[in-house]
């Protein structure tokens, strides 16, 4: 990159549109992290106070039910409900 261009480049700051705040790239990080993984253990890692079961758990059983897959049914492969 030659010399003119150089300076054209870090003469003039460029501003941000309106509506556009400028923050820094790790302040940014560490709140969307944070917002994220708050979220993921409320709704997911927890178990629900209302039966002790996490979402995915609830889900599997609930497949189990519908496949009719109960304590007195006969028995059957594992992967109807996995897959």
């Amino acid at each position: 990159m030659d010399e003119k261009k150089r300076d054209e480049l870090t003469a003039a700051p460029v501003l941000p549109k309106k509506g556009l705040v400028n923050e820094e790239i790790v302040s940014v990080m560490k709140r969307a992290y944070l917002n994220y993984a708050m979220s993921v253990i409320v709704s997911r890692a927890l178990p629900d106070i209302r039966d002790g079961l996490k979402p995915v758990h609830r889900r599997i059983l609930y497949a189990m039910y519908k496949l009719g897959l109960t304590s007195g049914a006969r028995f059957s492969k594992s992967a109807k409900v996995v897959g």
